[in-house]
């Protein structure tokens, strides 16, 4: 038996990356998939869960659009009779302006970022939550980041959106109390994803890839599979007595202020 056998589950953002890691993770383990991105990819997601032998969909979608979240728990009923695991993965680094100085940045690129980043998980929890509470249980994720903890790993837009994904995970929580819904946020640190991918092409093309994640303790970049077996912990019964928490999964980053590196006997200098 799969850790997630017998439950149906919604992925957002599953086209790359932690989404279709998580994906394919899921349905190894049991579950039916509801598989969502705006990006084309996200059929091959589903392509490779089908020859793995799992069960799922996929719907090309905006995570941000009301009228498509609301589709995707919609499917996840009609196909597969209800829905137990909802993770609000999909986000954007920056708006279509990319990365500008702060003072210079356009408010139109903050509203597309929070669209997406905030109002998205929020969308995902407002439709998802009453088939969960019809049967008086459910597992609610959301994609947050270190970025969200404090300054340093982000642009602006993109922190202050997972600052707030972090809040509304915990807001959720109480909001749904009784409901046996749970919610709860993941904070991954540097992992390779699309999102992160021209950092490591351009590291590579510099032969310095060796120094991407050196500043966090484990000195590495991490793998989206290890932000997916957070999220299956999260959507699996062991977690059962979780409840608007925020998982750090950074390789220990955050948990250190910035500081001098270390001397040659091996001590900090402050």
């Amino acid at each position: 038996m799969g850790r997630l056998s017998g439950k149906v589950a919604i992925i957002s953002g599953a086209a790359s990356g932690i989404g279709r890691a998580g994906a394919k993770l899921f349905a190894a383990e049991g579950a039916s998939v509801v598989a969502m991105d705006l990006g084309a990819g996200v059929e091959e997601t589903v392509r490779e869960i089908h020859a793995a032998g799992g069960k799922a969909v996929y719907l090309i979608g905006d995570a941000g659009h009301e009228d498509d979240v609301a589709n995707w728990v919609e499917t996840a009923r009609s196909e597969f009779g209800g829905l137990d695991v909802a993770w609000a993965n999909a986000g954007l680094l920056t708006g279509a302006s990319g990365v500008r100085p702060f003072l210079e940045q356009m408010p139109e690129d903050w509203a597309q970022v929070l669209r997406v980043n905030l109002i998205g998980p929020f969308l995902m929890i407002k439709h998802a939550a009453p088939l969960m509470t019809a049967k008086g249980k459910g597992s609610i994720i959301c994609t947050a980041s270190v970025a969200g903890l404090r300054f340093g790993a982000g642009p602006a837009p993109y922190a202050a959106s997972k600052a707030g994904v972090i809040n509304l995970a915990q807001t959720a929580c109480q909001e749904l109390a009784g409901a046996g819904v749970r919610v709860n946020a993941i904070c991954p640190g540097l992992i390779e994803t699309g999102m992160t991918r021209p950092l490591y092409e351009h590291a590579r093309a510099k032969g310095t890839e060796g120094k991407i994640g050196r500043i966090n303790p484990l000195q590495r970049g991490g793998e989206p599979m290890e932000i997916a077996n957070a999220a299956l912990f999260l959507a699996s019964e062991e977690s059962s007595y979780v409840n608007g928490q925020v998982i750090v999964v950074d390789g220990g980053l955050s948990s250190s202020h910035p500081v001098a590196g270390r001397g040659s006997d091996g001590a900090r200098a402050f």
